[in-house]
């Protein structure tokens, strides 16, 4: 089981540089874990992708089926107010944006005493050094 954040999730559905990286990383181990907003995230990304040109209405299409598909399988933690006061927490140790201290705030209530036992899977640098400073393996792509 791991522990996905939006940034690793993006390259799940559209072609990106991680793409293989984070397909490799999802054949392994196939439990994915999120945070009750990464469907939100994740389509924000699509749908700015669309808006930019990056991303034609087909590939659109394309990714939201890939969502879909990914949110039926994965496991979601909830918010709610343990994960308020832990992100709250996390947000005067750690220089994060409130979503991606909402994600590791998940993460950690989800781990309870084991950190080293639940990986996190991200892009994202700022998230992926505070969960290494709460004892957290981080998964990231070669060379990012």
């Amino acid at each position: 089981m791991r522990f996905w954040d939006a940034s690793a999730l993006v390259p799940l559905l559209v072609q990106e540089e991680a793409s293989g990286w984070a397909a490799s990383l999802l054949a392994e181990d196939p439990e994915v874990v999120v945070f009750w907003a990464a469907e939100v995230e994740a389509a924000s990304a699509l749908n700015r992708r669309l808006r930019e040109g990056h991303l034609d209405p087909e590939g659109y299409a394309l990714a939201q089926e890939r969502l879909r598909r990914l949110k039926a399988a994965w496991h979601e933690v909830l918010p709610g107010e343990r994960v308020r006061r832990q992100a709250l927490r996390l947000l005067r140790l750690h220089p994060l944006r409130t979503l991606d201290a909402l994600h590791l705030a998940a993460l950690v209530l989800l781990a309870g005493e084991d950190p080293k036992g639940l990986p996190l899977v991200s892009l994202d640098a700022r998230l992926a050094q505070a969960a290494l400073l709460e004892g957290f393996p981080v998964l990231r792509p070669p060379g990012v």
